[in-house]
């Protein structure tokens, strides 16, 4: 039978923070797919996301102290309903407290008994301009959400009167049985039905809000947006969410980054990519020039005898990252003249000549049609 406190390598007075922080690490380490070569690692991960799931939660913990582990006491399903704590941690671990896009499953926090829910956590997406999403800005988006009803100001009662302890639960928020086992007594408990699991009813509901403690509006926030943000980022607003029914607290607002596209410059991870046409003249003789990055003006020289498809860097002109910045690459393509004068017709050639290049032209027009039909 494992001992989850042995599993985290935690004391049994271990404090939730320590539990949390035990867990982390070790869902790091063993995670699957840091650990590819060992067959072992995936039995090792369920190992610790079971006893996480247990002693991260106060009352199956209270069970294991009292009644140990085994196969036949339900602990919850780190998946279902009651169980979402191993699964949000995992996210917690591997994204930053964060779910995929959503937080804790895009929904409410997990049902706690005793007390509101907390509030759904919120999405939206906010479209920056190229520049905004290189250097950072302040941006602002409008969001509908759930706030606290101002006529009962929370709390889901129409203005006179309040909210009464639940009868069926005592307040507690859960509904509790007692069965008899082989292996002892098995206390078992349920969320309140009558109550939902708060612990209180309404029997008079506020009539601005149906009983519910709340309301929907349409909120802006300004976000700080930071440098180098690419599209598909996600940012956190913590506690930005809407508020939960009856005084539940807020769940987070996510943030996830789209950018409109550039005239001239793409972006390949930390560097800016441009690439810019120049005439055969100047690649040939060489140009010194006056290039206009996001940061402003640079002189720009294209070395004499530049061929087609050459990258020229401009370093530290990049996306900023930390502490550093990626580079501008410009690579160059020579273009070629299309619609000439018979005069830049003649210096060609003149200049072919000089090189002791052959130049067979070929026949054009109406005489050379003419021609053709006598060969």
């Amino acid at each position: 039978m494992a001992d989850y406190y042995q599993t985290l390598g935690v004391d049994r007075s271990a404090s939730g923070d320590e539990i949390k922080k035990a867990y982390r690490k070790l869902a790091r380490d063993h995670h699957p797919d840091v650990n590819p070569d060992d067959p072992e690692a995936e039995a090792r991960f369920k190992e610790l996301a079971k006893a996480y799931e247990v002693l991260s939660d106060p009352e199956a913990r209270s069970r294991y102290d009292r009644f140990g582990s085994d196969d036949s006491v339900n602990f919850g399903d780190p998946f279902g309903q009651g169980g979402m704590g191993g699964l949000n941690d995992l996210f917690d671990v591997f994204f930053g407290g964060q779910g995929p896009f959503g937080g804790s499953g895009g929904g409410g926090g997990r049902q706690r008994g005793g007390g509101p829910p907390q509030g759904e956590t919120l999405q939206v997406v906010a479209t920056l301009d190229f520049t905004d999403a290189v250097f950072g800005c302040e941006h602002e988006v409008s969001v509908v959400t759930a706030v606290t009803c101002d006529d009962c100001t929370g709390t889901g009662a129409a203005p006179g009167s309040s909210s009464q302890t639940c009868v069926e639960c005592a307040g507690s928020g859960e509904t509790r049985s007692v069965r008899q086992t082989l292996l002892g007594q098995i206390v078992s408990a349920t969320v309140c039905r009558r109550c939902g699991g708060e612990g209180r009813i309404v029997p008079d509901p506020c009539p601005t809000c149906g009983g519910q403690g709340r309301q929907k509006v349409e909120r802006n926030y300004t976000v700080s947006v930071p440098a180098g943000v690419d599209r598909g980022t996600v940012l956190r607003l913590t506690g930005r969410g809407a508020v939960g029914t009856r005084g539940g607290p807020p769940g987070d607002l996510y943030i996830k980054i789209d950018v409109r596209p550039h005239d001239r410059f793409e972006r390949q991870g930390f560097d800016l990519v441009h690439t810019m046409p120049i005439s055969m003249t100047q690649a040939a003789l060489g140009h010194h020039m006056t290039y206009e990055t996001l940061d402003g003006p640079e002189d720009m020289v294209i070395p004499k005898g530049t061929q087609s498809g050459r990258v020229l860097r401009l370093r530290k002109r990049g996306v900023p990252h930390g502490s550093s910045r990626g580079d501008l690459l410009v690579q160059v393509t020579v273009t070629t003249p299309q619609e000439l004068t018979e005069e830049q017709e003649e210096l060609l050639e003149k200049f072919a000549a000089n090189r002791g290049e052959e130049i067979v032209r070929p026949d054009t027009g109406l005489f050379s049609k003419i021609r053709s039909a006598f060969k």
